[in-house]
C-alpha cells in the first residue's frame, strides 16, 4: 500500500474538511434563507447569502486543489469578488427596511443566530489548521467561516438590544456591519494574493 507523505495527507484532510463545510453552508443557508424571509431580518437575510457564499467558496476550494499555481491566481480573485456578494445584498434589504420600517421578532432572530454560531464556529475550527499552509484559497474560506461567526455574535446583541428596546435599528446596523465585514475580507484576499504572486516572481528570479 502506497505511504501518504505529509503534504498529500493535508491535502486529504482539506479535501474532506471543505467538502463537509461546503455542505454544512449550503444546508444553514435554506434554514436561515426562510427564517428570515418570515420575520422580514435585515441582519439574517444577509447572513444568510453568507452561507450561500461560504458554500461556494468551499466548493471552488475544492475545485482549485486539482488546479496549477497560475489558475489558483485567478481562482483566489474570483473568491475576492465573491465576497463582496453580501454587500449588496446587505445594502438592498438595508434599503427595504427604510421603506417598511418593522422590527424582526427578537426570539426568532436569536435561536437562528445561534444555530448559524454552531455552524461557522465547527466549520472555522475545521478550517483553522490549514488557513496559513493552503495558501490564499484556504486562507479565504477559513476567513469567511471566521467573520461569520463574528457576524452571528453582532446579531446575537441585536436580539438583545431589541428585547429591551424595540426598535428596527439593530437589526439593520447589525445587516450592514455584516457588509463592512466582508469587504474587509475581500481585502485580505486580494493581498495575499498579491503576495503570493510576489513570491512566486522573487522564486523565479533566482
Amino acid at each position: 500500500m502506497k505511504q501518504l507523505t505529509p503534504h498529500n495527507q493535508s491535502l486529504f484532510q482539506l479535501k474532506y474538511a471543505v467538502i463537509f463545510v461546503a455542505l454544512a453552508n449550503l444546508l444553514y443557508f435554506f434554514v436561515e434563507f426562510h427564517i428570515a424571509r418570515r420575520i422580514e431580518s435585515v441582519s439574517l437575510y444577509a447572513d444568510s447569502i453568507d452561507f450561500l457564499e461560504d458554500a461556494a467558496v468551499n466548493s471552488i476550494v475544492l475545485f482549485s486543489l486539482y488546479l496549477s499555481a497560475r489558475s489558483k491566481h485567478y481562482v483566489s480573485i474570483l473568491l475576492a469578488m465573491l465576497l463582496l456578494i453580501p454587500i449588496s445584498a446587505a445594502f438592498f434589504t438595508a434599503w427595504e427596511k427604510f421603506s417598511h420600517p418593522l422590527m424582526p421578532a427578537y426570539t426568532s432572530l436569536s435561536y437562528t443566530a445561534l444555530g448559524a454560531l454552531a455552524v461557522n464556529l465547527t466549520c472555522a475550527l475545521l478550517l483553522a489548521k490549514f488557513q496559513n499552509d493552503g495558501g490564499s484559497l484556504s486562507k479565504a474560506a477559513f476567513l469567511s467561516s471566521r467573520n461569520d461567526a463574528i457576524a452571528n455574535l453582532a446579531i446575537l446583541f441585536a436580539a438583545l438590544v431589541s428585547a429591551i428596546w424595540p426598535s428596527f435599528w439593530p437589526d439593520l446596523l447589525v445587516g450592514l456591519g455584516i457588509a463592512l465585514i466582508n469587504l474587509d475580507s475581500a481585502k485580505e484576499i486580494l493581498e495575499s494574493v498579491r503576495n503570493e504572486k510576489n513570491g512566486r516572481i522573487n522564486l523565479d528570479l533566482k
